[in-house]
């Protein structure tokens, strides 16, 4: 079997919150950290009030954006107050990758238990684009990244990946 080689990935980030700054955000930073310690881009990274339309505008945005091939989002998945990520990005989804929430909850049982039953954690694609949108808390962006999101992200890991999923990556990979 062909040894892959890296393929760095240009990611947006997508800090939902009423309260954060780029002071505070530390879920951001930790997911700015790990991407960028992986080799992979930071695209960009904006921090949004938990409003269904401004997180809807930009996320829309990024995905017509043909340079940006995944977009992670932290907080706003929670079931109090205005938490609204979830209804934010479903609509935009061509597909919902039903595990990646399951996965979330079940990895975070082990570390949190039944709290994890607080968590909307989702993931889908669309117009070729990736979506993971994850809770807001700094241990729970570790855990998205570090347990799933790196693996996946990664065109190296077997038997399969999402960067082979990305057509324009594979294009360009296969004229190398």
């Amino acid at each position: 079997m062909k040894a892959r080689k890296f393929i760095p990935l240009n990611i947006a980030i997508l800090t939902v919150s009423d309260t954060r700054t780029e002071e505070n955000d530390t879920s951001g930073k930790i997911l700015v950290e790990r991407l960028t310690a992986e080799g992979h881009h930071r695209s960009d990274k904006v921090i949004v009030p938990d409003n269904i339309y401004q997180i809807r505008a930009i996320v829309s945005a990024w995905i017509a954006n043909p340079d940006i091939q995944v977009i992670i989002t932290t907080g706003g998945t929670g079931v109090t107050g205005r938490d609204g990520t979830p209804e934010a990005i479903k609509p935009l989804l061509d597909k919902k990758l039903e595990g990646f929430g399951e996965l979330f909850r079940t990895i975070s049982y082990e570390e949190i238990k039944t709290s994890s039953l607080h968590s909307r954690a989702l993931a889908g694609v669309v117009n070729g684009t990736y979506i993971f949108c994850l809770p807001g808390s700094s241990g729970a962006c570790k855990t998205g990244w570090d347990k799933i999101l790196q693996a996946q992200l990664d065109y190296r890991t077997r038997p399969c990946n999402f960067v082979e999923m990305m057509p324009r990556l594979m294009e360009m990979d296969s004229k190398e």
